[in-house]
């Protein structure tokens, strides 16, 4: 069932940097987006269109979109949480918008003070008029395998959001581990509930590395066809749920994996870890990407 091509959804320019303190600027957002097409990145989260005033990081978000010299064969998305946020993105000209809801009922009513179906209902105008402007809606499902509020989250959950999501039109499903709980076997759970509403190539994994177990959730998906995932350059991204934790799954370290398994990605591991080892410069630390370190200490022997 192995994929013999897997394509990696870039999420560091958004997901990874939208909780970093110190403030990177739009000329460095520009410089790693460069930097990660260069290294043949093809499916790019760039930022989102959100209040500055809860995400100041991304404020600048129409300005990294109108600095990006576009590549073709790239994609390029953007985060869209409500029909003002879409009317931003729109008119710089995203490839895809990308929506989000909690599996977990405790999370929604914690974050967003209501229910997982009003949240996910908010969202039909904004899926409605991105179609309307020939846009792609990605829909993530947060809080898959765990919540920090309710604690275990159930395929059964998992699925409803995903016939919720359905429902309203979106095209594509994530299924997102946000605070890295979930083992191989609980992944695979989660995948196979939004496999029965979604096709195959419209399902990707999302997972962090809080436990270290983003790569055996990867290949656990990966042996059931899954050929679809979202990865941080660097490991941008700790989680705010779970202190210290190191967030998103490092995309140098999924590249590793997959180059030494035979599976392509069309990623220059090389230029990727310039890439890692340039925005992790930029915030004045080292890659939490393991990959990246070594490959990295490895150049430093040589030299």
């Amino acid at each position: 069932m192995l994929p013999t091509h897997v394509t990696l959804v870039e999420v560091g320019p958004r997901d990874g940097l939208q909780n970093e303190a110190a403030p990177v600027s739009t000329a460095q957002k520009i410089e790693l987006i460069h930097r990660l097409q260069a290294a043949g990145c093809r499916e790019i989260e760039a930022t989102s269109f959100v209040s500055p005033k809860w995400v100041p990081q991304m404020a600048d978000g129409a300005a990294v979109m109108a600095g990006i010299e576009r590549q073709a064969g790239v994609r390029y998305s953007v985060l869209t949480p409500n029909m003002k946020g879409l009317e931003a993105a729109l008119a710089t000209r995203p490839d895809e918008v990308v929506v989000f809801g909690a599996a977990s009922e405790a999370f929604s009513q914690k974050n967003i003070n209501c229910s997982i179906e009003e949240s996910i209902e908010r969202f039909r105008p904004v899926v409605a008029a991105a179609h309307e402007a020939g846009v792609k809606v990605r829909a993530a499902i947060s809080c898959a395998l765990g919540c920090p509020y309710q604690g275990e989250v159930s395929p059964d959950e998992v699925e409803r959001v995903a016939v919720l999501m359905k429902a309203i039109g979106v095209d594509h499903c994530g299924v997102a581990d946000t605070i890295g709980v979930g083992t191989p076997r609980r992944a695979r759970a989660a995948l196979e509930r939004a496999l029965k509403h979604f096709p195959l190539h419209e399902v990707s994994g999302h997972f962090h590395d809080t436990y270290g177990q983003a790569l055996a959730n990867i290949l656990a998906c990966l042996e059931m066809g899954v050929h679809v995932f979202d990865t941080s350059i660097a490991g941008l991204g700790g989680c705010p749920y779970a202190k210290g934790a190191t967030g998103n799954v490092a995309t140098e370290d999924v590249v590793f994996m997959l180059r030494g398994m035979g599976i392509e990605t069309g990623i220059d591991l090389d230029a990727l870890v310039d890439a890692g080892g340039y925005i992790s410069g930029v915030l004045g630390r080292a890659p939490v990407s393991r990959a990246g370190k070594a490959l990295l200490a490895k150049r430093g022997q040589a030299a």
